[in-house]
């Protein structure tokens, strides 16, 4: 049986510049975060676009938990453990569908789609027994908590803590800024998943998200032929691709002008007045819609938010600008599935989700120009740390350089590893308080 380590071995293994390499590699550690952070956080679970109707139902994870998202007819959503109570069989295999009841394919167990059990067969057999349909330990269990915040849906498996939205803190804005950029104020997921399987650990690819240092080397192959090609384009007359994969060769000083922004829970987000993401065009009837609906002010401040990425941890990457969601799966302490989704703008024309679909295929997809990349390089942190050469993971860029603001947040250049610090503050308050 794996050893568990205490509070205090946990404890040792962060100091305010570096990390153990033990948070990486360590199965027994993995199992704690599993219990401790996502038995314990606020985890995105889907958008309620993907539940139109009741009876409407998808499957995916807490953590290493399987769940059935449904929406019931009394139209609430209800997040529930994806086990029959009688044999503890999966009820709903993987996937999307409706149904008007969630029937298990073992013994024919019947549930109603908030998880209530409708019928046994031979339900004399239980007669003399506790077990029943009176007997809520027989109904599908629900997750502790379940809060919508403008349709992103969250569970918490616990019952103690804060309610989203004073959990999600200063974060909550990259959330508003994604459907305030609708004219009608909706956003609905649409095509489909791009679902990339890495060999490392969450963290890595969580952390990778806000790492400034890595696009110019690692993405090389990416944005230098980009640059070359892009020069036999006259103007503005280059491909929207071209546009998109340039900007990973920018310069240090650009990427520091990405500033970072720490908000507390492990929450962060790069960019705001700058950002890889600017100069993508923009139909001029979109902003005419957008400033009939919120007013020229309004408008000029949901357009100039530009956040190069949100994370709100530990399970999301938020791009707002282009609707598009990145969320991680751990499964092992040295594998991890990352999904891409694409948000439509609804009232908005096409054009604007085929931006954020282009971007995700030429970024993220298993077949993208940058996506390979990014497996190597976790590869090679993964395989890496497994060496005696240090027992310590460096978070020393631009330390004791933060600026506190007043208003509840920290900033840092955009090449500083404050978002690392912040995380793994987090990660040991998680993993200390349990």
């Amino acid at each position: 049986m794996t050893r568990l380590p205490g509070n205090e071995e946990i404890a040792a293994l962060v100091e305010p510049d570096r990390v153990h390499k033990r948070v990486y590699t360590d199965p027994a550690i993995f199992e704690l975060e599993m219990a401790r952070i996502w038995g314990n956080a606020w985890v995105y679970i889907g958008h309620e676009s993907q539940l139109k109707t009741p009876g409407d139902y998808f499957t995916t994870t807490i953590g290493r938990q399987s769940v059935i998202v449904t929406r019931h007819n009394d139209n609430n959503v209800y997040v529930l453990y994806n086990r029959c109570a009688h044999k503890g069989a999966q009820v709903v295999s993987d996937g999307c569908g409706h149904a008007k009841q969630l029937r298990c394919a073992y013994h024919g167990y019947v549930f109603d789609t908030d998880g209530s059990l409708l019928h046994i067969p031979r339900e004399e057999g239980y007669a003399s027994s506790t077990f029943g349909r009176d007997d809520p330990m027989a109904d599908i269990r629900q997750v502790a908590r379940v809060e919508l915040y403008r349709g992103f849906i969250f569970a918490n498996q616990s019952k103690q803590g804060p309610d989203l939205a004073s959990w999600l803190g200063p974060a909550i804005t990259s959330l508003d800024n994604a459907v305030d950029r609708s004219p009608v104020g909706e956003i609905e997921i649409t095509g489909g998943i791009l679902r990339y399987e890495h060999d490392a650990n969450w963290k890595i690819l969580l952390e990778n998200v806000s790492d400034n240092m890595h696009p110019t080397v690692t993405h090389q192959s990416t944005w230098q032929p980009a640059k070359q090609l892009a020069k036999e384009f006259p103007g503005n007359e280059k491909p929207l691709a071209l546009a998109m994969l340039e900007p990973f060769g920018s310069s240090y000083e650009f990427f520091d002008e990405i500033a970072m922004t720490t908000c507390g829970n492990g929450h962060t987000w790069s960019g705001g007045n700058a950002t890889i993401h600017i100069g993508y065009p923009r139909e001029s009837k979109y902003v005419q819609d957008m400033i009939a609906a919120y007013g020229e002010e309004k408008t000029n401040r949901i357009l100039s938010m530009n956040r190069q990425n949100t994370i709100v941890y530990p399970s999301i990457a938020f791009k707002s600008a282009l609707q598009t969601i990145r969320v991680y799966r751990p499964i092992a302490v040295d594998k991890t599935v990352q999904e891409t989704w694409t948000f439509k703008l609804n009232g908005v024309s096409d054009d604007m989700l085929h931006t954020s679909v282009l971007y995700n295929q030429l970024i993220f997809s298993p077949f993208s120009m940058a996506g390979h990349d990014d497996y190597e390089a976790y590869h090679r942190i993964q395989h890496g740390l497994q060496t005696e050469a240090s027992e310590w993971v460096s978070q020393h860029r631009h330390f004791g350089r933060d600026r506190q603001n007043g208003d509840g947040v920290s900033q840092a250049p955009g090449t500083s590893d404050i978002v690392f610090r912040h995380e793994f503050e987090a990660w040991k308050n998680y993993m200390v308080a349990a």
